[in-house]
């Protein structure tokens, strides 16, 4: 019976089994020994077993009585923000059980309470950050709409501060367009079409998109790897993330400077490497850059808005797939990704 599975419960029980125990013997003993004269000790008897059974039953009522007085204490205590109280449920027993229940939605209200607070801190951090990367822009577009207003006469001034003009738009449509994206990854509402992709073919389209911009910076372009690999991906997406990569290996190096991109497979993992010779990741800012909106105060990229690599993690990751980042100052950075291939039952 779970009644008895507390020990207190059995150690009353045992007494008063003990104390009915030694009041029959008594009795008994009694009775023998004086026969009809016995009555009158028989029941001063009967009145200290009734006694000693009032006694353990007291002691019982108040030992339960100063556990749930413990317990009422440490449930107002967490109610009143101390998320580690916890009641003592080290023993057996139905109420200890309720306790070790109590405990453990304790914890898991603990555990809400803590994400909710770091989502209000990091909604904070991310509208201060959205907040100051749009005051640049539109500043910016606001001093060159005047420039554009006093000089209607001169065709070129006009060229000129309207592309600049287009610039910043294209960064604050780029802003816009990365935290939407990374708010749907958050979310768990961005669906992939996971379909098996050539990575030879990928990584071929993803050459043509930065071929004119590196040759346009003095910058060599490498792509090579196992042309018959292939990854279950959602095509789109995953050259979204690798595009960022490489893009901010070209935003970080200089003329002269080398690209190369990498991909094999061997067991279970498809590898991608994206490795450059530029000047490295100062240690400083090494273990910050998958952070949203970093800016390091060493980086070449005046115009990025630090969403780049945060984003390409978030995918690879939704992806399954993992991405380190390895470096050395002055002799360049090499990003590594993993994917591991579902072994076929």
């Amino acid at each position: 019976m779970k009644f008895f599975a507390d020990r207190s419960v059995r150690t009353l029980f045992a007494l008063v089994f003990a104390a009915l125990a030694l009041f029959t013997v008594l009795t008994l003993w009694m009775v023998q020994r004086a026969g009809a004269s016995a009555v009158l000790p028989v029941l001063g008897l009967a009145i200290l077993f009734a006694l000693v059974l009032l006694a353990l039953l007291v002691w019982y009522f108040r030992r339960q009585s100063r556990l749930i007085d413990k317990a009422i204490a440490r449930i107002r205590a967490f109610l009143a923000g101390d998320v580690e109280a916890r009641i003592d449920s080290d023993e057996e027993g139905e109420l200890y059980r309720l306790f070790h229940e109590i405990n453990a939605m304790a914890a898991i209200l603990g555990a809400h309470a803590e994400n909710e607070a770091n989502a209000r801190a990091f909604l904070k951090d991310t509208l201060s950050d959205i907040s100051h990367q749009l005051k640049t822009p539109l500043a910016t577009l606001g001093i060159y709409n005047g420039i554009l207003q006093e000089a209607t006469d001169d065709p070129e001034t006009l060229r000129e501060f309207s592309a600049l003009s287009e610039q910043e738009l294209d960064r604050i449509e780029a802003l816009v367009k990365n935290l939407l994206t990374i708010s749907r990854l958050d979310a768990g509402t961005l669906v992939f079409k996971r379909e098996p992709q050539m990575l030879s073919e990928m990584m071929g389209s993803l050459e043509r998109h930065f071929a004119f911009r590196a040759e346009q910076e003095g910058k060599t372009l490498r792509f090579s790897g196992e042309k018959d690999v292939t990854l279950v991906c959602d095509r789109l997406w995953i050259l979204e993330a690798l595009t960022n990569i490489v893009k901010n290996a070209l935003d970080h190096t200089t003329a002269g400077c080398t690209i190369a991109v990498n991909w094999r497979r061997f067991g279970q993992i498809v590898q991608i490497t994206v490795r450059d010779d530029g000047s490295g990741i100062h240690p400083e800012d090494l273990p910050h850059i998958f952070k949203r909106f970093y800016r390091s105060r060493f980086s070449l990229d005046t115009q990025g808005v630090g969403l780049g690599l945060p984003l390409a993690k978030a995918i690879i990751e939704a992806h399954s797939g993992t991405v380190e980042v390895d470096s050395a100052l002055g002799e360049g950075t090499v990003f590594t990704i993993n994917f591991l291939i579902p072994t076929e039952l």
